[in-house]
């Protein structure tokens, strides 16, 4: 089974390129994130008209998350409280729609699109650490079932996964309190598969649009997929398709896929 996450920065504006990616790509599960699009207005039918079931929690111009799946999935929510419950701070970081989950064969799938904070110190980027505190909690709650959790995090999580680590040191998507926030769901028994098969630097999955920094690599790598023991186990590779950041007026980040085999028993 192949699982990608991808932030398209706008369904509507990409719907072309996601559609021509799942006509080249044989993918069973992608999950999107900043769809940007209220719900009612979400292009669902060339996407259904590839095979796909599409499960959606919008807003209008920002944020936005989508999976879609070949195969229906089951135990559908969106956002913290319902698996955390009615709270006013579920209830209102739940106002951005950036949290989606549902189960295909045995897998929960948690497609997440993490705060950016904006820089350090700021609102945001207090913001951004509250609403990591609660994933962690969220993702606890869902645990032991096997997981995995993906999509765009916000958050480099070593020098080596940005061009110029020197430059961005103590600096927003590289800071030390995101990266510690990073790290403590990453404890709950999670891993991140792409660093499974490569040690390597200098594999990037953003770029900005500024500075012909796709030409120059100038990238980050913070699309991430993360998967609890027995699927990192199972997992068979983890690769970054640079394709659609070649095409015209692209997303400025491109897919990431994971592999993983039917869950052995």
């Amino acid at each position: 089974m192949k699982i990608a996450t991808w932030n398209v920065n706008s369904i509507r504006t990409r719907l072309e390129h996601i559609t021509e990616w799942l006509q080249n790509n044989s993918i069973d599960v992608l999950c999107l994130q900043e769809t940007k699009v209220v719900d009612k207005d979400f292009p669902r039918s060339p996407l259904e008209q590839l095979g796909y079931h599409i499960y959606i929690s919008g807003q209008k111009s920002y944020n936005g998350v989508a999976i879609l799946s070949q195969t229906p999935l089951q135990d559908i929510t969106t956002g913290f409280s319902p698996i955390l419950g009615e709270q006013p701070l579920h209830s209102q970081l739940d106002e951005q729609k950036r949290v989606i989950t549902g189960i295909i064969n045995g897998i929960r799938i948690v497609n997440l699109y993490v705060p950016n904070g904006s820089e350090v110190g700021s609102e945001k980027y207090e913001y951004k650490l509250q609403w990591l505190k609660v994933l962690k909690a969220y993702l606890n709650s869902l645990l032991p079932t096997p997981m995995v959790v993906c999509g765009d995090f916000n958050i480099a999580p070593e020098d080596r996964d940005i061009h110029t680590p020197e430059a961005y040191k103590g600096r927003i998507m590289a800071s030390e309190a995101e990266r510690q926030a990073l790290q403590a769901i990453k404890d709950l028994g999670l891993a991140d598969v792409f660093r499974k098969f490569t040690t390597d630097g200098g594999q990037f999955s953003w770029w900005d649009y500024r500075a012909a920094a796709f030409r120059r690599n100038l990238g980050w790598r913070i699309d991430h997929h993360y998967l609890t023991a027995d699927l990192y186990e199972q997992a068979t590779a983890c690769t970054i398709d640079c394709t659609p950041r070649k095409l015209e007026k692209p997303s400025d980040h491109t897919p990431v896929i994971v592999t993983i085999p039917p869950l052995q028993s």
